[in-house]
């Protein structure tokens, strides 16, 4: 089995006080899809953009057993090495374009950038590679609108310019970070269908990370449900949403609209909060909303194996004999 494009153990993330971060494990290999799902405050980003190495290390503490992308070890590597890495091994779509954009630049100019920066081109060939990435990704007379600022795109397009930004140094794992959450219903769905066209095409890893569970079941091989910066459950997308096992992901997915849904049964929302990230959590993170809670709950569940390549850390499961 070759080595995965990228594989961590044990990551660990603090702000100060605040723990953000408890031990997540995880690998995705080339053409392989992982949806990444939770409450806003659970971790996602915190997740990935240490893969990346964008957390300020004045302000972050981040730490792992093992992070490391295409064999490379991002917690020692160097500003250049990371520089590289950005754009280059990995390319990363992020929730709100018009603020991941640079307003003083055009859409082109930016991409040609990228393509400058990490596959050595000149500049006219790097302006042409910008024309050719926006046709790529569905921007109507792309030459024109290379030259067009991003206030001059629609929110979609802002996206797709995101998009072939992050594709234009032909990167080997592509993190998509709630890149649809602004987006109506029906340019949602024009993204996800570009973006698993792009990787199926490229056979890029992909990490998907979203509130919203109904849309990863369109689009991942794998789910991992993330609770209070830790791991609570992970599965094959098919089993989890047909068996979950896990209170905190049986909960998620009650709160998604349903058309077999009886007539005027609404969606249920999760009582409660979150437990605060900087103080100590005693026992299983999801007790105090947990309507399965009994005594051994007061004790932190490990990550118990629920079938193949399958877990969930909650004591009310049974280990498969």
């Amino acid at each position: 089995m070759s080595a995965p494009l990228l594989a961590m153990t044990n990551l660990q993330v603090r702000f100060g006080a605040l723990h953000a971060v408890r031990g997540v494990s995880l690998a995705v290999g080339a053409g392989e899809s992982l949806g990444i799902v939770g409450e806003s405050g659970s971790g996602k980003s915190a997740t990935m953009l240490s893969v990346m190495g964008l957390h300020d290390r004045r302000a972050a503490w981040v730490g792992a057993d093992q992070l490391s992308v295409g064999g490379m070890d991002v917690l020692s590597a160097g500003e250049d090495q990371l520089r590289a890495l950005r754009g280059g091994q990995v390319g990363m779509v992020f929730q709100d374009p018009l603020s991941a954009l640079n307003p003083l630049f055009t859409a082109g100019f930016q991409i040609a950038e990228v393509l400058r920066r990490h596959r050595d081109l000149d500049r006219r060939q790097a302006r042409e590679g910008a024309v050719a990435l926006l046709a790529q990704v569905g921007v109507p007379d792309p030459k024109r609108r290379a030259g067009q600022y991003p206030h001059q795109f629609s929110g979609g397009m802002r996206q797709r310019v995101m998009i072939a930004t992050a594709l234009a140094g032909e990167p080997k794992l592509l993190i998509a970070d709630e890149p649809t959450t602004a987006l109506d219903v029906t340019v949602q769905a024009e993204i996800v269908r570009l973006i698993q066209d792009i990787q199926e095409r490229s056979r890029l890893g992909l990490v998907w990370v979203t509130h919203d569970l109904a849309l990863l079941a369109r689009i991942a091989d794998r789910v991992m449900v993330l609770y209070a910066g830790q791991v609570v459950e992970q599965a094959p997308a098919a089993e989890l949403y047909a068996r979950p096992r896990h209170p905190y992901t049986v909960g998620l997915l009650s709160t998604v609209a349903r058309l077999d849904q009886p007539r005027g049964q609404r969606a249920r929302a999760i009582p409660g909060q979150p437990p605060r990230l900087d103080l100590p959590i005693v026992g299983c993170a999801f007790a105090p909303r947990c309507p399965l809670r009994f005594e051994r709950c007061l004790e932190a569940p490990p990550l118990i194996e629920t079938g193949p390549d399958a877990a969930a850390a909650c004591w009310r499961v049974e280990t498969p004999a």
